[in-house]
């Protein structure tokens, strides 16, 4: 089945973690494996080959780049313009890889269904361009909010104002604060320019007031449920049940800590909580449930974002087994036209929708 995953940090592990995604992703591994500055080293399940394999053909693909305050302890960058250069890295990054034909970008109708065209001919998608929507993770390398135009013009399609902690234009995961003028100033901007809100990553206070000042087309790219994760970067029934009303798509995050509850980082394993791909349809099934359809979730992996095969689902190889989904979901008893919404059809009629 064809499989749209609307959270991937592709440029991230290009450019830190320096792995040549066009290589087998064994080869990857191999390559790394001597590394310790990372802890996934050696253990990544992201490569253009197994997305392939898997026939991922449409991703959301990120820019990151935090800045950080003195008294910020988070990794980042010391000044908006430092982050800002370090997103304009990867975007030349993903431009050389469509200059090689590994990837193509997606950023209105017609490129969408051209490109849906293309990977649904019927013949095989060993050589076929992976479709990547650009996305920014955290709107801190926005210098000022003129530079959002800057950003539409080479691509730019969605925008999650927060990320960790405290940010320029919204409070992200582990912060509290409410966005603020500037905050407000940058979703009315993107409203004008048609870009998405990616609500992920909002703390409560700025979720709410993003929800009061943006009138424009939101999502959550990689988001899961606070009911059976309790944590405040989970979202909480009210949360779920507000993007709903506004149409939105929630995908579903392959984090094992964010899976399964009270995990502890440097202890926990995916096999001593039991962690299983199954597991993500719990998520998925109590947000279809709040919603009373199955319109409303889908794929946001979020694989390869700063961990590896140690904090994923242990039955997950490498990202082509996200083709494991469609199954669990018809094991739970979930309709054949779910399935094809939660593996593609949501994120495609909310694209639709949004760029009409």
């Amino acid at each position: 089945m064809f499989i749209i995953d609307a959270h991937l940090d592709l440029a991230m592990n290009a450019m830190e973690w320096n792995r040549d995604l066009r290589k087998p992703i064994e080869e990857i591994r191999n390559r790394e494996e001597h590394l310790k500055d990372k802890p996934d080293r050696g253990k990544g399940v992201v490569s253009f080959p197994e997305l392939r394999k898997g026939n991922i053909g449409l991703v959301v693909a990120t820019q990151i780049a935090r800045y950080v305050a003195p008294d910020n302890s988070l990794p980042g960058w010391n000044s908006p313009e430092q982050a800002w250069a370090q997103t304009q890295g990867q975007l030349a990054w993903y431009k050389a890889m469509e200059d090689a034909g590994e990837l193509v970008q997606i950023k209105d109708l017609p490129s969408l269904e051209k490109h849906l065209q293309l990977w649904n001919d019927g013949n095989s998608n060993t050589n076929k361009p992976i479709g990547y929507i650009l996305s920014l993770e955290g709107a801190d390398s926005i210098v000022t909010v003129k530079h959002l135009e800057r950003a539409y013009a080479y691509g730019l399609r969605a925008v999650g104002p927060g990320h960790y902690g405290p940010g320029r234009y919204a409070q992200g995961t582990n912060a509290t604060g409410g966005i603020g003028q500037t905050g407000r100033e940058l979703l009315k901007e993107m409203e004008r320019l048609n870009i998405i809100l990616d609500a992920t990553h909002l703390c409560d206070d700025s979720f709410w007031e993003a929800m009061d000042h943006f009138h424009g087309n939101v999502w959550a790219s990689h988001n899961n449920c606070r009911s059976i994760v309790d944590h405040n970067r989970q979202f909480s029934d009210e949360q779920i049940k507000e993007l709903v009303s506004r149409g939105a798509v929630i995908g579903s995050v392959l984090d094992t800590w964010m899976m399964v509850p009270n995990w502890i980082r440097g202890e926990s394993t995916p096999e001593n909580t039991n962690c299983n791909l199954e597991v993500i349809i719990n998520h998925m099934d109590h947000i279809c449930q709040l919603a009373g359809n199955a319109l409303h979730v889908a794929i946001g992996s979020d694989l390869d974002g700063a961990f590896g095969k140690e904090q994923s689902p242990y039955d997950l190889e490498t990202i082509a087994d996200l083709q494991k989904i469609s199954n669990l979901l018809q094991k739970r008893g979930y309709a054949n036209a779910d399935i094809e919404n939660i593996m593609h059809g949501n994120w495609l009629r909310f694209l639709r929708r949004a760029w009409k």
